[in-house]
């Protein structure tokens, strides 16, 4: 064991991420999952993961978007979060093109049920050249399916539910490479018990008393998936923690 002692501030709290080698995925993509909890574990509180994030988690949250080429999140995430097109302050974009990624990354709304807001900002005011993405599956109700089509680029993933290894190919196919996965805590569940989170940055916000509801949720039938702490940050009193997930056949059981 060893103390975890405070150092000298960085001056750019994204720079550790941004240096991050991502382009080594164990499958498809590189995918990264990006979370809060709270002291006690919970990953929201009044259905809002907003009221549990601190403003340093904050700035962090909406900056780690730049790393991504596609931003992945679930339904009932959307939903409650009200979540709208991605924004990127002008320096980022530049960043980004300078890497040779598009200028901003498309929102990939995964669900298999299509219960969604058509008229929404994350569809309406989605720009061409970013526009929003519909994960769903073949069982997928015809006439939700259509208004998708509509709204959005569809993605078919499955036959009875959305199979996240089978989405996560059809986002590379489409020269996504490194895809950012906001929640929710089930659809994360789902990417673990697929072996298919490659990294994990965790926010541990200090607060407790919130919902009853953990940052991932495992589908029934899971294993066990193990993990390495690659860094820490802290700011104020939140800790920022990220984590990369360890190869198959020494972290799983």
């Amino acid at each position: 064991m060893e103390p975890l002692e405070r150092g000298a501030p960085i001056p750019d709290p994204l720079t550790p991420y941004l240096e991050v080698d991502r382009t080594q995925p164990r499958h498809e993509c590189w995918v990264t999952g990006h979370m809060v909890a709270g002291l006690d574990g919970t990953a929201a509180i009044h259905g809002r993961v907003g009221a549990l994030s601190t403003e340093p988690d904050q700035d962090l949250f909406r900056r780690m978007r730049q790393i991504a080429d596609v931003v992945m999140v679930g339904a009932q995430t959307v939903r409650s979060e009200g979540y709208a097109p991605m924004r990127l302050s002008e320096s980022a974009r530049v960043q980004r093109q300078t890497r040779g990624q598009s200028e901003m990354p498309p929102v990939a709304v995964v669900s298999r049920s299509l219960d969604l807001d058509w008229s929404s900002q994350v569809f309406t005011a989605a720009p061409e050249h970013a526009r929003t993405i519909v994960i769903t599956c073949a069982k997928a109700d015809p006439e939700r399916l259509a208004a998708a089509e509509q709204a959005a680029t569809v993605i078919i993933a499955g036959e009875e539910r959305v199979e996240p290894a089978a989405a996560l190919q059809a986002l590379a196919g489409l020269g996504y490479q490194v895809v950012l996965c906001e929640g929710g805590p089930r659809w994360l569940g789902e990417l673990v018990a697929a072996d298919r989170l490659d990294e994990l940055c965790l926010s541990i916000s200090p607060m407790m008393g919130g919902d009853a509801l953990p940052v991932s949720v495992a589908p029934p039938g899971a294993g066990i998936a193990q993990f390495s702490l690659k860094s820490t940050m802290v700011a104020d009193d939140t800790l920022f923690l990220r984590y990369e997930a360890k190869p198959a056949a020494e972290g799983r059981s």
